[in-house]
């Protein structure tokens, strides 16, 4: 029986969960070119201060740095129900966020959550439950 490999995590938006309350998941493949996929293999990337946005029923992903090179926009690939889905959610004011990239095996990919932003008061909660569980509390 032939073992599946489970995807390397290259990246994660560790500010996504702390701004956001994250609720579904997707994951998409990304349109990268060579030295891209390169740059992401070797974890030449960040996702701070990147966003999904939807233009003319596509999905893209903004201000993605990888290595020296400077922020760029990248489309994301998703079937168009999930795009129409997500599109809808927007609507009611979600946020569409980029939370971790996988790079296991052969594909990269993205995964998204749709995320309600936070408010102060939740952001120090935060705070607290974190430095209860680590102890600082006890």
């Amino acid at each position: 029986m032939k073992k599946k490999k489970v995807p390397d995590s290259v990246t994660v938006n560790r500010r996504a969960r702390y701004d956001y309350h994250l609720g579904d998941e997707l994951s998409c493949g990304m349109e990268l070119s060579g030295p891209e996929v390169r740059s992401i293999r070797d974890h030449h990337v960040q996702l701070k201060g990147s966003f999904v946005t939807i233009r003319n029923g596509e999905l893209w992903l903004n201000n993605l740095t990888l290595g020296a090179e400077t922020a760029r926009n990248i489309r994301l690939l998703a079937t168009r129900k999930q795009i129409a889905a997500l599109e809808k959610e927007k609507v009611a004011g979600s946020t569409i966020v980029p939370v971790k990239l996988l790079a296991g095996g052969r594909y990269i990919k993205l995964v998204i959550a749709l995320g309600k932003g936070k408010k102060k008061y939740d952001k120090r909660e935060t705070i607290k439950k974190r430095d209860f569980e680590r102890g600082r509390y006890a």
